[in-house]
């Protein structure tokens, strides 16, 4: 199939030039609309028993959750004064027909904890309307600029009000880090390459990607929820993978095109179609091993963790198409001209074309000379940085996410701060007891250790509400236990007990987590060893690749954990320590990991594997292939961990743990990992590296993909296949 398109790219350059721009712009103009079509948080599992408790509990006695808490002050009036009572009241009776289900006040209950211990601020606790979160984002919408007033000073809490700062602020980071890397990365390609029109390939074609991503994203919005947070994914994966991608399509094409004369006419359409059959190849196999990856996102419950991975396919597909289409289409009709415009010292240098020489096949040598010592030494290292991840602690999404100085962590510290000791709470939907029954329950529940009050909220025939409050933040892992303690409690004989809020869910995000962990890994596995034994023809190889990525990817986990876990360089990154990890972002973390390790895996891989078709000789084939891409896979790793490491620089913490732990990731995986552990292990492993059983070696080399036709030469059984084991 590559081979065919090989021609045709080549044959029909400006053609398929031409259908290339007009799809991309119709996909841009078409794809911007996504923005309307987003939804906001997406963190729950909807069959756990915390969503649901809130499905119960809504369809009973409406929404009763504390959404917005709107707090009022003033210098001059205390909340009891009949000043500061008629505003408040008049502030919720102006608000928005259909917006709101109730708004609970001071006012109405008597509640002495709704009023700040100075006695001159008040909270106001809404509940909002609607029957979906899209519903309710409408509303809160709808409410915040309704809750100002003229007379009082007014802050906003509550799940919502958070939401709103994360969209801000994601929206903030996002033009941030695009502000940040587009021209560093432009400044890279050109150091990179040596001439300003190669360096501009890996820019036009992450754009091509971003912009192409959206259209597909925006037509998963018509079939179902799809988080505002995609977006960021495709910007990280579409820039990032467009632009290795890029790089590999590039240099072979500078290669191809050295080896040829100078006087060739058809130089450009031979080059063009030796690296589509070549570079092009693994640029294919390279975005279906991503995509494939991030495919295991889609078997989470939570819409949030599924959002991510619609944007990451659709970024890396229309990455791969791009590089595949658009960029070789582009190649054909530069040619020689692709190094126009060469900085003056790169002027006489020649194009690298690779070989068995040179430092990185001198790093590659040196390493094979002593693998073990090098397996070992490096294992121990990658372990070591790994080992904080043993004692992390998990939690999710709070207002402690957003930077200090955000409106919704203000509020939140006024009211842990100005209304007594911060408290979390549980709503217990209780269904099919009476009054004395529900009576006795409550006690049960008020005496589990930690909690400090259990309060009737609604009651009608056979189904009661209750809110269990305690001490402490919502994430703590007291918190957590107390939660797993109330479930424990028997509720009344014949009756049903159901307990939700904040904490429970992130009990259930846990458990959710947990229990599809083992299956994502299955699948991760599963299908990379198929698609590394359709690259390579070897069973080997994938499980030695798995079991490399895994060093790596853990390895990051374990600074990220020391990072914003521990809380240690919180100064340096302009972050504040919740004290545990938010369980969602690791999960991210791993899929995307995997596949971009992979990725230069692959192309690693692939140009070994050419070698020892060619030669036969491993230590050779290794020392080649490590040769020929180690400067572009370094190059590729710094320009993607610029694009990625922009993210550090968000205001948002779990944005900030993304852009660190992968930039710590990529930069492993391309310098300790490539230039020293596949080496170590490929010299340790000799021709066992391209072991399969006769019958899938023999169908391989019948159907395989290989990254050129050369026919592997001739050899003897004691070089070309391992001994039987003993």
């Amino acid at each position: 199939m590559i081979s065919r398109w090989a021609i045709v790219v080549a044959d029909r350059a400006r053609l398929v030039l031409v259908l290339a721009v007009l799809a991309v712009v119709g996909t841009a103009a078409y794809g911007v609309g996504v923005f309307d079509s987003l939804s906001d948080g997406g963190f729950d599992d909807p069959d756990s028993e915390s969503a649901q408790e809130l499905a119960l509990e809504r369809e009973t006695f409406g929404n009763r959750s504390a959404d917005v808490i709107a707090i009022y002050s003033s210098d001059d009036l205390p909340a009891t004064s009949p000043a500061f009572e008629n505003e408040v009241r008049r502030v919720i009776a102006d608000l928005p027909e259909g917006t709101v289900e109730s708004a609970v006040t001071f006012y109405d209950t008597g509640d002495r904890g709704l009023v700040s211990d100075d006695g001159r601020a008040t909270q106001v606790v809404v509940s909002l309307a609607g029957e979906t979160q899209d519903d309710m984002s409408r509303s809160f919408d709808a409410v915040a600029p309704a809750l100002e007033s003229d007379l009082l000073e007014e802050d906003l809490a509550g799940p919502w009000a958070v939401y709103a700062d994360v969209n801000h602020s994601a929206e903030e980071d996002l033009a941030r880090a695009e502000l940040l890397s587009l021209p560093v990365v432009l400044v890279l390609s050109l150091l990179i390459f040596g001439s300003l029109v190669a360096a501009s390939m890996p820019v036009l074609v992450g754009l091509v990607a971003v912009f192409g991503a959206l259209a597909p994203v925006r037509v998963l919005t018509l079939l179902t929820d799809v988080s505002v947070f995609s977006i960021n994914v495709i910007t990280l994966l579409g820039m990032g993978l467009a632009i290795d991608y890029a790089l590999f399509v590039i240099s072979r094409f500078r290669e191809e095109l050295a080896a040829l004369p100078a006087d060739d006419p058809h130089a450009a359409r031979t080059a063009t179609r030796n690296t589509m059959t070549t570079a092009g190849r693994t640029v294919l196999f390279s975005g279906l091993t991503v995509a494939a990856a991030l495919s295991s996102l889609l078997i989470f419950p939570q819409n949030f963790l599924r959002s991510m991975g619609y944007g990451g396919i659709a970024a890396v597909l229309i990455a791969m198409l791009a590089a595949l289409t658009v960029l070789p289409a582009t190649l054909r009709l530069l040619g020689r001209r692709i190094d126009a415009g060469r900085l003056p010292w790169r002027r006489r240098r020649p194009v690298e074309t690779g070989s068995d020489h040179g430092a990185w096949a001198a790093i590659a040598h040196s390493v094979m000379r002593r693998p073990m010592l090098y397996l070992v030494a490096t294992t121990a290292l990658l372990l070591a940085i790994a080992a904080p991840f043993l004692g992390v602690r998990w939690g999710s999404v709070d207002y402690r996410v957003l930077p200090a100085d955000s409106p919704a962590h203000v509020a939140f510290d006024r009211l842990n701060t100005e209304f007594g000791a911060e408290t979390s709470s549980a709503n217990v939907m209780v269904t099919g007891a009476g009054r004395e029954e529900v009576a006795t329950y409550s006690q049960d529940l008020a005496a589990v250790p930690g909690v400090s009050s259990v309060q009737p909220v609604a009651q009608e025939a056979g189904s009661s509400l209750l809110r269990v409050v305690w001490e402490g933040n919502s994430q703590s892992q007291a918190s957590q236990d107390l939660v797993r303690d109330l479930r424990a409690v028997d509720p009344p004989a014949g009756a049903e007990a159901l307990v939700g809020g904040l904490t429970a869910d992130t009990v259930d995000l846990l458990a959710s987590v947990g229990e599809r962990l083992p299956w994502m890994g299955v699948i991760v596995v599963a299908v990379m060893l198929v698609l590394l034994f359709l690259a390579f023809g070897s069973l080997v190889l994938p499980v030695k690749a798995v079991a490399m990525n895994v060093l790596s990817i853990t390895a990051s986990f374990g600074v990220v954990t020391w990072i914003f876990s521990d809380g240690n360089l919180e100064g340096l990154l302009g972050f504040e320590s919740a004290g545990y990890l938010d369980a969602t972002q690791p999960i991210l973390m791993l899929a995307i990991l995997f596949g971009l390790s992979m990725d230069y895996e692959v192309f690693l891989l692939s140009r070994v594997r050419e070698q020892w078709d060619l030669t036969g000789d491993n230590t050779r084939a290794v020392a080649s292939g490590v040769q020929k891409t180690g400067r572009i896979i370094t190059s590729a790793a710094l320009l993607l961990a610029i694009v990625i490491g922009a993210f550090s620089t968000s205001g948002l913490v779990f944005m900030k743990l993304i852009g660190v732990g992968m930039l710590v990731a990529l930069l492993l995986d391309a310098t300790v990992v490539r230039g020293l552990l596949v080496p170590a292990t490929m010299k340790l492993l000799g021709s066992w590296n391209w072991w399969a059983p006769g019958p899938m070696r023999r169908w391989w080399e019948r159907y395989g993909i290989r990254e050129t036709d050369a026919v592997p030469v001739p050899q003897a059984r004691s070089e070309r296949e391992p001994a039987p084991l003993p």
